[in-house]
């Protein structure tokens, strides 16, 4: 057996100042240190614009680490693995200083020139680091090199690929991990278990048995402190070029021949290339938009134009609904519904399986068969089948069959970010999206997005705070008979 603990590396983190790595990687890591994944042949080179010493940058990560279990000599003994040095991206003799510390430090730790590069700041600088950590042979001999790419990843097809493009004069495709934290979560990667190793779901795993599909992912918070970045990004870039887009994926690709990243990156290089891009005329009869307004129930939340950093005459969205097709053979004339929102009437993400209805024999017309993958926050399976109601009759009534992980069980695995920075370190490229995969999306939002910018709207803020979304979204579905499974109760009226 494999030691875990043997896992060897040197990670340089750009942006080692700021929210992503105080909130994610640091704690991130140390789970992975406190748990045996890595242990003394690893260290981290944290690199920002501040001028911060050492121990001003320990104490840092140390901090971030308050709320996770572990005791302090444990904790302590963690930070002694980090090491800062300030740095300008633009300045080639910082990175020969990077270099140099890089180069002491691998002997130090053992890390045998083994180095991750994680691009934890403003996605501007991407291209420029890249280009000096070639330049100024940061890039090993002797081990791996491997980049990861945080989203957004570009803004469109074309800034994308001029960042791929950049990126790729220093790393090759095998080196470049684009990491999205939801291909990290436990029943995202439980998605393709559920579909293939159950011969009961596998063989109506299609057009033939299925209605439509609904992938929803609801928050509850705003913008929050996301909100300069937010008022230039939106909905349909921040959740659906990504996450949502990922998920439909793993719902409706062909069965790989393996497991293999090789093989799923072919099924779904293949799935993106059959959804229907829609003509610019026909994305107002398919995609909805929203953006929040306030609520004073059950306490006054702001709308979006009032948040700190959002232009008060932003058209913005905060609320994307939708509907996708996909033209194959398998999933021809199944609507995939997708919703996304700030400001719901509570955190969740799900997809909801809709099978058609059977043929009718009995009196009460039967509920539909339902399949229900929770993702989070509680993670599970629901089944929504027919029995008979019980007493002197033969109607159909509907019974839930469910199970959901517990606290417990979900305490000993690896979260997200855990789990992919893992995958890094082993060169598992399962769980990661290749350039082609971006490429294909692209070109699907894009036409969403020119209708939506060339029309700005002009009914923002079209739903409440608290609410499920602009009435509108609920339309998408009514207009062919339909409805939203999920449809919590809101915490004000629309």
């Amino acid at each position: 057996m494999q030691d875990l603990s043997e896992n060897r590396v040197l990670i340089y983190i750009f942006g080692a100042s700021g929210d992503l790595a105080h909130r994610k990687l640091y704690p991130a890591l140390f789970n992975l240190y406190r748990k045996g994944y890595i242990k003394d042949h690893f260290t981290v080179i944290g690199t920002a614009r501040r001028e911060w010493t050492n121990e001003y940058y320990r104490n840092n990560v140390l901090k971030s680490l308050e709320e996770l279990p572990g005791s302090f000599n444990q904790k302590f003994s963690f930070i002694q693995h980090f090491h800062y040095q300030s740095h300008d991206v633009t300045d080639s003799k910082h990175y020969d200083t990077l270099r140099e510390l890089g180069e002491s430090l691998d002997r130090v730790y053992e890390t045998q020139g083994n180095r991750i590069f994680y691009m934890a700041m403003a996605p501007e600088f991407f291209s420029t680091i890249a280009e000096h950590i070639k330049s100024q042979n940061l890039l090993s001999d002797t081990g791996y090199n491997r980049i990861i790419i945080e989203k957004p990843f570009g803004r469109d097809y074309e800034t994308a690929k001029a960042l791929n493009d950049s990126i790729s004069k220093a790393f090759d495709e095998k080196q470049i991990y684009r990491i999205d934290h939801y291909l990290g979560k436990e029943m995202v990667l439980g998605l393709l278990p559920i579909r293939f190793s159950n011969p009961m779901f596998e063989q109506v795993w299609n057009r033939k048995f299925i209605d439509n599909i609904q992938i929803t992912l609801f928050e509850a918070l705003g913008v929050e402190d996301r909100a300069e970045y937010y008022d230039h990004t939106g909905a349909l870039r921040d959740m659906v070029q990504n996450h949502i887009i990922q998920i439909l994926a793993l719902l409706t690709l062909d069965k790989p021949e393996k497991l293999t990243a090789e093989a799923l990156r072919a099924q779904k290089e293949k799935l993106y290339e059959a959804l229907r891009i829609y003509p610019i005329k026909e994305v107002a009869k398919k995609f909805v938009r929203g953006q929040y307004g306030s609520s004073d129930i059950p306490e006054h939340e702001p709308a979006y134009r009032s948040e700190t950093k959002v232009d008060p005459n932003s058209k913005m969205e905060t609320f994307v609904a939708g509907e996708i097709n996909i033209d194959n053979d398998q999933w021809r004339g199944v609507p995939i519904y997708i919703r996304t929102g700030k400001r719901m009437p509570e955190k969740q993400t799900r997809v909801d399986i809709v099978f058609k209805a059977s043929d009718q024999i009995f009196d009460k017309p039967a509920d539909k068969t339902i399949i229900t993958i929770d993702i989070e926050p509680t993670e599970g399976i629901s089944l929504l089948i027919n029995g008979k109601k019980i007493g002197l009759t033969t109607d159909p009534v509907g019974y839930q069959l469910s199970y959901h992980h517990s606290a417990e069980q979900l305490a000993e695995v690896l979260d997200a970010y855990e789990r992919l920075i893992l995958d890094v370190i082993k060169g598992e490229a399962t769980n990661f999206s290749h350039w082609h995969e971006l490429e294909a999306t692209w070109h699907f939002i894009d036409v969403i997005r020119e209708y939506w910018d060339n029309n700005a709207p002009t009914d923002f803020p079209n739903y409440k705070s608290g609410t499920n979304g602009p009435e509108a979204a609920d339309q998408l579905l009514k207009q062919s008979g339909r409805s939203w499974v999920y449809n919590p109760e809101p915490r004000t009226k629309r």
